[in-house]
């Protein structure tokens, strides 16, 4: 688990690539192949208390002061002593990061299209509506635990954050705790699988941009989310694409962010981005979601008894 203890992060610079200026000077270490070596434990629970939007408030600020970091641990850290540490061990101290979204800059979603913003009406509503549902397809893969899609598996969570990176000659193989999501990617610069073939997790391809590792996915199925923590709110479509960057800052800090293109659903796109302390004593534990999901069999069931008594909506 993450050992308690403050970090800061930088705002913008933090995204910064190697070569541009006040990019950092620390040189990756290389693997016996001669690839950038990212490999590890890297969970995500600390960056959970950092906001996914900025307070408009605060505008373009994307970082705040150390005795505000402060503040907001100790914060956290009253809220994990009253119970008693036991529940979320994980979430350890936050980084001084206003938004996780940063661009655009004012660290706040663009707008959505009408029909993105439609979409998530409906998604919206389809969370909201009143139980029991008619069928299984009135529920969202989230409510399933069939996943949480690409975002909603690496955007830090309150639990079931962890995300290990193994590689191997030509692949990258990503590891998500949350819903038990490994990703295996080819770096050879082969093409995308056809257009036709779409799935929750795309179809993902890797190359390196001197020390950082790019990845790039397509192929999506569009029944995914992108808001917040879990990919449980406002609905991607099947043209959205990711690119994410992962990037060593030091031995222990990995930066992480993505870019989320997604033309049918908003009017721009917009990236996420954030920092991940290596934690090599984590342990991804099973997502055994199915084996305690008795929401969706009493949510059916009790649509049959709607059903039968000539109630159901």
């Amino acid at each position: 688990m993450l050992a308690s203890g403050s970090y800061s992060a930088q705002g913008p610079s933090a995204t910064k690539q190697p070569g541009a200026p006040g990019a950092s000077a620390f040189a990756s270490p290389r693997t016996p192949w001669g690839d950038p070596d990212l490999r590890g434990t890297w969970p995500g629970g600390s960056v959970f208390a950092v906001p996914f939007e900025r307070d408009p408030k605060l505008g373009t600020q994307a970082t705040i002061s150390d005795e505000e970091a402060a503040k907001r641990n100790a914060q956290i850290d009253a809220q994990l002593a009253a119970a008693s540490g036991a529940i979320f061990p994980e979430l350890g101290h936050a980084p001084a990061l206003t938004s996780l979204i940063v661009e655009p800059e004012n660290g706040r979603l663009p707008a959505m299209t009408q029909y993105g913003a439609r979409r998530a009406m409906e998604w919206e509503a389809m969370a909201d509506s009143d139980f029991p549902a008619p069928s299984a397809a009135d529920l969202r893969p989230y409510d399933r635990c069939i996943t949480r899609g690409v975002l909603g598996s690496a955007f830090p969570n309150v639990y079931g954050s962890g995300m290990e990176i193994h590689q191997g000659p030509g692949f990258v193989v990503i590891r998500h705790e949350m819903v038990h999501e490994a990703r295996i990617i080819p770096l050879d610069r082969r093409p995308h699988v056809s257009p036709a073939i779409q799935s929750y997790m795309g179809d993902s391809r890797g190359r390196w941009e001197g020390d950082t590792l790019v990845v790039e996915t397509t192929n999506f199925n569009g029944r995914t989310g992108s808001y917040a923590r879990n990919g449980d709110g406002n609905p991607t479509s099947t043209v959205l694409r990711l690119v994410e960057r992962f990037h060593l800052r030091d031995a222990a800090t990995l930066q992480y962010e993505v870019l989320v293109d997604d033309p049918q659903t908003w009017v721009r796109p917009w990236k996420v981005a954030f920092p991940l302390r290596r934690d090599q004593g984590y342990v991804l534990h099973e997502y055994a979601c199915h084996e305690g999901n008795y929401a969706i069999a009493n949510i059916l069931s009790a649509a049959r008894k709607a059903e039968q008594a000539g109630t159901a909506r």
